[in-house]
């Protein structure tokens, strides 16, 4: 084994994943139903900064589709996806699996779930609705995390050794079960199809701050859990027996970004439902090109899965014409080909 020590945060990938951010967000920003001037709606993203008031060239109707429409929802986007990135890097480096994501737990089926029976009841009680309830987001947050719970419990079920194997068994039985739950509920309530699965196909959709609002908390809890612990992944990847002999409780360290992870990928799922592959796309990409240190790792996953679904945000919202295409579509298309590519590359690069 090389003695030399793995690369951290070189600061031409920290440049570079600031400036991806930065060019999506004035992209995202300009062009939807009604296209504005990039240059326009950069010095009006300058105009928010106190102080500074400059001339953008922009109407005043264009001010508000930018500042009241847009900017929520792009903003909504570049924290689910560094959420989904940075959850999908740490799953990787705690269960050494470079096919681990998000949903590995039963984040996406406790979800689902949860909200298949919120739509249900709602559609139920108000005799057939197009809208999708209020309690949509609280219910997918604690549907993910009381299915992250379950498989928690079912891991130790045969005693008290929690490998990361028996984890993994756990969540695809967890994730079966509910399912099978969620299928048998749709089956029985067939006019809820339709607002079931706009949710389920993911969409960042939002009037306004307030789904902003609810995730940020979240996001913030997460990233300085995952970020504080990332010298430790990198620790893991030498096996536990050589972790413990360098001082370190392995056990302890990967249940604790587990839980971490979880949480940020739950509050994700419960703004933007069910949106896949992120969490597998953007950390492999990075792992190949900038290094598989998690120093680096997780701090430009954050940087580059923002940036990743507020540009497939775009595309969604462009592509369809007035149509607006599921935002899981296209994640799902883009992320299918990576299965390939993980399966050919995982052998010979360290997770």
């Amino acid at each position: 084994m090389s003695s030399r020590r793995p690369a951290g945060l070189r600061p031409v990938w920290l440049a570079a994943g600031v400036l991806t951010v930065l060019v999506s967000v004035v992209l995202g920003l300009a062009f939807g139903s009604v296209s504005l001037p990039p240059g326009g709606v950069a010095v009006e993203m300058l105009n928010l900064i106190p102080g500074v008031r400059l001339n953008s060239g922009l109407t005043e109707r264009e001010v508000a589709i930018l500042t009241q429409l847009r900017l929520p929802r792009v903003v909504l986007g570049l924290i689910v996806g560094a959420m989904l990135a940075m959850a999908g890097a740490a799953y990787q480096g705690a269960f050494r699996n470079p096919l681990a994501d998000p949903h590995l737990l039963g984040v996406a089926a406790g979800a689902g779930l949860a909200v298949t029976v919120v739509i249900v009841l709602g559609a139920t009680a108000k005799g057939g609705t197009t809208e999708l309830p209020i309690g949509v987001p609280m219910a997918g947050f604690a549907g993910a995390l009381g299915a992250v719970a379950l498989t928690w419990l079912l891991g130790a079920a045969g005693g008290r050794d929690r490998s990361p194997a028996t984890l993994i068994l756990a969540g695809v039985a967890v994730s079966a079960f509910l399912s099978a739950a969620q299928t048998y509920l749709l089956q029985r309530h067939v006019e809820s199809l339709r607002e079931v699965y706009s949710w389920l196909l993911g969409r960042l959709a939002t009037a306004g701050w307030h789904d902003v609002l609810v995730v940020l908390p979240y996001a913030v809890i997460t990233a300085a859990i995952v970020l504080a612990h990332r010298r430790e992944l990198d620790v893991l990847t030498v096996g536990d027996a050589e972790a413990t002999s360098l001082g370190l409780h392995p056990e302890r360290s990967r249940y604790l970004l587990i839980l971490a992870a979880s949480l940020g990928s739950a509050a994700a799922v419960s703004v933007s439902g069910l949106i896949g592959f992120v969490g597998i796309i953007v950390p492999h990409t990075l792992r190949l090109l900038a290094g598989p240190s998690y120093r680096g790792l997780l701090p430009l996953s954050m940087l580059f899965g923002a940036a990743f679904l507020a540009l497939t945000d775009l595309l969604a919202r462009t592509m369809g014409g007035e149509a607006e295409i599921p935002i899981g579509v296209i994640t799902a298309f883009l992320g299918a080909p990576f299965f390939v590519l993980v399966l050919r590359t995982s052998r010979a690069a360290p997770v």
